[in-house]
């Protein structure tokens, strides 16, 4: 199992002194201890609304919130992301989940036909610090940007101010950025994911979240992600999980991703809360067995199906 020590994690310049030992400490709790990130990202009550929560296909556990805490509890993640309030609401009976706030969010109610995608900044970093304060177990922040839209230079500078202030106080950053606007001919274009993963670079993200590119000349996805990789530098990459498919074509994914494509872990959400309780934690499991422990397919779909135990 992949394991670093205090003494690797490459802290930004821009961490205060005096918070670097939290910086440290956040890091490793994060990633549990590897350098890797297994994001749960439960985000999307308001970027999808309720469709991502119930209906045909989807368990009826998850039309239920707690759903998501009872999995980010009994499951093996590294950060259970959401909004503010939603973790402000549940927090207290689930302390041991190392939380990573979103700052910022939309519905999908406006298209792109109608207007470009802005994602409106929800908070300041005030309230997330001041939550954390208050004892909540707040390892890092999250923000959305949508780059081609025609409102991605007030997004930019909302995160860029964002990261500062975080790093500053010993936080984590995961940058979501999704080319997409009336500009943006193709958003999974491998040559857009790349610009994307180099833009979280420059904004000082620790991870940035991108969608796995769709080369249209036939190249391998995870092949073609590997330009992105390069491209974002010293802030690890990971892609992100999108609509439910069955656990075998999910975990080939990943591993390709990983393996093949560069990528520092996962960023998944729908493939693990739609699904029953049980089910849902074992593919946590199976995840990070594969993002935190370099386990095979085969041996992680084993731990998914209850055939293998796995534990961190």
């Amino acid at each position: 199992m992949p394991q670093i020590t205090r003494d690797q994690v490459r802290v930004p310049a821009d961490v205060m002194p005096e918070s670097r030992d939290e910086y440290i400490e956040n890091y490793l709790k994060a990633t549990r201890g590897t350098g890797r990130l297994m994001l749960f990202a439960c985000d999307q009550k308001i970027e999808h609304l309720n469709k991502d929560f119930y209906g045909e296909g989807i368990d009826i556990a998850d039309a239920e919130p707690q759903h998501l805490f009872e999995i980010g509890r009994q499951g093996v993640c590294g950060v259970l992301a959401g909004q503010r309030g939603l973790i402000a609401q549940y927090a207290a009976d689930y302390p041991e989940i190392n939380y990573l706030v979103k700052m910022n969010s939309k519905t999908n109610l406006v298209g792109t036909k109608q207007d470009d995608p802005y994602s409106p900044q929800l908070y300041d970093l005030d309230a997330v610090l001041a939550m954390r304060e208050a004892g909540v177990n707040v390892v890092g922040i999250g923000y959305t940007i949508y780059l081609g839209s025609e409102y991605e230079s007030t997004m930019m500078a909302e995160a860029g101010e964002l990261i500062a202030q975080a790093h500053a106080n010993g936080l984590l950053v995961v940058l979501w950025i999704y080319p997409r606007g009336k500009a943006v001919t193709a958003e999974k274009d491998p040559a857009l994911i790349a610009g994307a993963a180099g833009v979280a670079l420059c904004l000082g993200a620790d991870f940035v979240k991108v969608n796995p590119p769709k080369p249209e000349d036939g190249t391998a996805s995870a092949e073609a992600l590997k330009v992105a990789t390069m491209a974002s530098g010293r802030t690890g990459l990971v892609c992100a999980g999108g609509s439910t498919v069955d656990a075998e074509t999910f975990l080939t994914q990943l591993y390709d991703q990983i393996h093949t494509g560069g990528a520092v872990g996962n960023a998944t959400g729908r493939n693990i809360h739609q699904r029953s309780l049980d089910e849902a934690v074992r593919l946590t499991k199976a995840i990070s067995a594969i993002t935190l422990a370099d386990y095979s397919v085969a041996d992680a779909l084993a731990v998914f199906k209850g055939e293998k135990d796995f534990s961190l």
